[in-house]
């Protein structure tokens, strides 16, 4: 329903409290309220008055004036198929305006009603029910060579026209006025909500300056100012920038800073630094002017504009309370720098904590998650950025694809130069990527392997660091080693020859990931690593996801973080996947394998190094290891009527294990169920641990739902079966009404897809609501 659409809707954007500007510019044009004239359905040539309940794309539900809470006569409508007009259209064009049949005898007077329902509404604009920009976003209302007006960095009231020379997303390229394409390196990159843009003709109304930004006033001579501001006000005035792009700016809040303040600040000037600032101006109670504190003989002021919400700006002992270091004042005398020495020394106060923000607030944002960020040395470039640390409200991040002494840097939480992963994708913007490490270091070096052509994966963390008991060098995939019943052997052949170095959870999730893929049923794999305990093992969860046949699979494992503990750790994941011990591990097996694995058969070797499963029927007379007389298996009977199914599908006889690449489709499907949530149990014990199609395959379907049953009472937690149920009842809820609603934080949350394929998806749903209507909303 609706409803429940719009819950959904709504906890999804409490959950994702960062980045809320990219939730906005993914925002309709049209807000809920807006009053537009609507064709009367239920009388030709007739109009009345209808409120926007919400939006979902260009698809607006609206509801008649008259019926007040009742929304039993909601309906949708496309923006651009439907006939829209603002409030006043009718009275214009001669046109009738007519309540519905069943809200007709409510109101007595409805002439009286409308004055009263529309007094302090505000209409739908004009151009966005006709013309080109009808139906758009508001991002998308932002049209290339748009002319908006800039504030200057160094004096909030002097202003300038830009012209707009891309729209990416809503980041916008502009050029100053004057300014032509020899001059692109003085482009200025800046989302559309920052509060420095502003419509044009606002400085004027303001009774602000129009001058251009003092480093560029050298370029040019003053008639040729005046002539490129007189050209872009006419061009401004030929294509006007619809009101409804500042829609959604705020503003700025009321100061209460003095001059002489002390407070710190992330330094503009250098990398990674905070730095002890001083108020050196108060310009109005909007904004204030900061100077660097600098006491050496040849200091050059540096200064910023700010206001409250200024991004980078800290209280007193913020650094001190945080456990991060303050940069130390040019010109300090002195071994320690001390807040109270210093305050005392120089005769100043400390901003008090009420004038700034929420200093301790970090937005969600957490360690090792990855964004797209904006390289502060090149705003044009967006990088792959990994959060290396979170102190309050600043994140430290590191730029991938970047030069190592340029990779690092500092920014605020609310810097709106920072965006989700898959932001440039859904956009067609180019992405910086990692650097394929091709250098000289091992940690930086990509090898090539002849025969498979797999890189080796880097994760650029050296062993010999300061933490490098918790860093491994690599581990090696070797592939000619014995692969078990469970991992497919074509797949492991197109693994990577090793992993690493780096953080031993990181290389170690890397490498099980890849396992698990490499699985021919992924699935049973995750189950399995997910019992792989042991109380002597230093360890911390991390969760693995497994995809077969469409479906997703989680789990919650063990990993260790001890280098040390390694190579055990290998070990007894590999005999619990029934393989060779030397199949993964820190050990390269170049030759031979010292285990003499590839002599063994799969049966054989699953006996030795797997879980003691039962050897083929000896012939008659043999002995078994104890001496004791072979005894008949009942149970070789039941396999070999598997067999004899399979003999049915094939030419030759399939004595391969279960689990292996000739299973058919069929016997997948019918085990998936059963490998998700407790896998498949027969009517007799079974000692061995094969896959659930070695037993179930000939049974009927009776017997598999009351296998199922059984297995659902015994009571065990099965993670990966409860992940995927609750997954399952959340996409239950969402019927044909409530798909059509569906919008993109939504699909990210109930799909858990990146931005690029939700972008995808999205616009697919869009198509069905459109061709939806088109057919029933008349």
């Amino acid at each position: 329903s609706w409803t429940h659409c719009t819950e959904l809707r709504s906890r999804t954007r409490r959950q994702r409290p960062f980045m809320v500007f990219i939730l906005l510019s993914l925002q309709s044009s049209f807000q809920p309220g807006m009053k537009l004239e609507v064709a009367n359905r239920s009388s030709p040539d007739s109009y009345w008055v209808a409120s926007i309940i919400t939006t979902c794309g260009q698809l607006l539900l609206l509801r008649f004036s008259g019926y007040g809470d009742d929304r039993k006569a909601d309906f949708w409508c496309d923006v651009m198929t439907a006939e829209l007009h603002p409030v006043g259209w009718c009275a214009l064009n001669n046109k009738n305006l007519m309540p519905p049949e069943a809200i007709k005898e409510k109101y007595s007077d409805w002439t009286e009603f409308l004055v009263q329902d529309l007094t302090g509404s505000r209409t739908a604009p004009a151009n966005l029910l006709e013309g080109p920009l009808r139906g758009k976003n508001t991002v998308d209302l932002i049209l290339e060579d748009s002319v908006l007006e800039l504030q200057d960095l160094s004096d909030p009231f002097l202003y300038w026209p830009a012209r707009v020379i891309q729209n990416v997303g809503g980041r916008l390229r502009l050029r100053y006025a004057g300014l032509t394409d020899e001059h692109r390196a003085q482009d200025a990159w800046i989302f559309y909500l920052d509060v420095r843009l502003r419509p044009q003709g606002w400085a004027l109304e303001n009774r602000l300056a129009l001058q251009p930004p003092t480093a560029l006033r050298p370029l040019k001579s003053a008639p040729d100012w005046q002539k490129a501001l007189e050209d872009a006000q006419l061009d401004g005035q030929k294509n006007p920038l619809p009101l409804e792009v500042f829609k959604d700016h705020v503003d700025l809040p009321r100061h209460s800073f003095r001059t002489g303040m002390k407070l710190e600040m992330v330094s503009r000037w250098e990398q990674l630094q905070i730095c002890p600032v001083s108020v050196t101006k108060v310009y109005n109670d909007v904004y204030f002017q900061v100077t660097l504190d600098d006491a050496s003989v040849d200091a050059t002021p540096r200064r910023v504009v700010c206001h409250a919400n200024t991004p980078g700006i800290l209280p007193v002992q913020w650094c001190l309370k945080n456990g991060v270091g303050l940069e130390r004042p040019r010109g300090f005398e002195g071994q320690d720098f001390d807040w109270a020495d210093y305050l005392k020394q120089s005769g100043t106060e400390a901003a008090p904590e009420s004038c700034f923000p929420d200093v301790s607030s970090n937005r969600g944002f957490a360690k090792d998650m990855w964004l797209e960020a904006v390289n502060p040395h090149r705003p044009a470039e967006v990088c792959v950025a990994q959060i290396t640390q979170v102190r309050g409200r600043l994140l430290w991040l590191r730029l991938e694809g970047v030069l190592k002494q340029l990779s690092e840097c500092l920014v605020d939480v609310e810097s709106m130069d920072l965006f989700p992963v898959g932001w440039c994708e859904a956009n067609a913007y180019p992405l910086t990527a990692p650097i394929k490490a091709v250098c000289q270091k091992q940690k930086k070096i990509a090898v090539v392997q002849p025969e498979k052509q797999s890189v080796l994966i880097v994760y650029g963390s050296d062993s010999g660091s300061a933490n490098g008991r918790y860093t491994c060098s690599r581990i090696f995939v070797n592939h000619r080693c014995f692969s078990g019943p469970y991992l497919n052997k074509g797949r492991i052949a197109e693994l990577p020859q090793a992993v690493g170095p780096g953080k031993c959870t990181l290389v170690l999730k890397e490498l099980l990931s890849m396992l698990i893929n490499a699985a021919y049923k992924p699935g049973r794999v995750l189950k399995e690593l997910q019992e792989l305990q042991d109380q002597s093992w230093e360890c911390q969860e991390e969760t693995l996801k497994a995809k077969y046949k469409g479906k997703t699979y989680r789990s919650t494992l063990q990993i260790i973080r001890l280098a040390d503990q390694i190579p055990d750790f290998c070990r007894k994941v590999c005999l619990k996947l029934q393989c060779c011990p030397n199949l993964f591990g820190p050990v390269l097996v170049t030759d031979k394998c010292p285990e003499n694995c590839s002599l063994q058969t799969k049966t054989k070797y699953t006996y030795y190094y797997g879980k003691k499963r039962k050897l083929s029927k000896p012939a008659a007379g043999d002995e078994t290891a104890e001496g004791d007389v072979a005894k008949p298996a009942r149970r070789r009977k039941k396999r070999k009527a598997i067999f004899v199914q399979k003999k049915r599908r094939s030419t030759a006889v399939d004595y391969t294990p279960a689990g292996s690449p000739q299973d058919s489709d069929e016997e997948e499907d019918e085990d998936m169920a059963l490998q998700s949530g407790s896998e498949g149990t027969s009517s007799e014990p079974r000692e061995d641990h094969t896959d659930a199609s070695s037993v179930e395959v000939a049974s009927s379907r009776p017997r598999r739902a009351a296998s199922l049953r059984r297995a659902n009472s015994t009571g065990h937690p099965r993670a990966v079966q409860e992940t995927r149920v609750k997954r399952v009842s959340r996409l239950q809820d969402i019927d044909g009404q409530a798909l059509l609603l569906l919008t993109l934080p939504t699909v990210q949350e109930c799909m858990d897809l990146k931005l690029g394929p939700a972008i995808k998806l999205c616009h697919q749903i869009e198509r069905v609501k459109v061709a939806f209507y088109r057919q029933f909303a008349n």
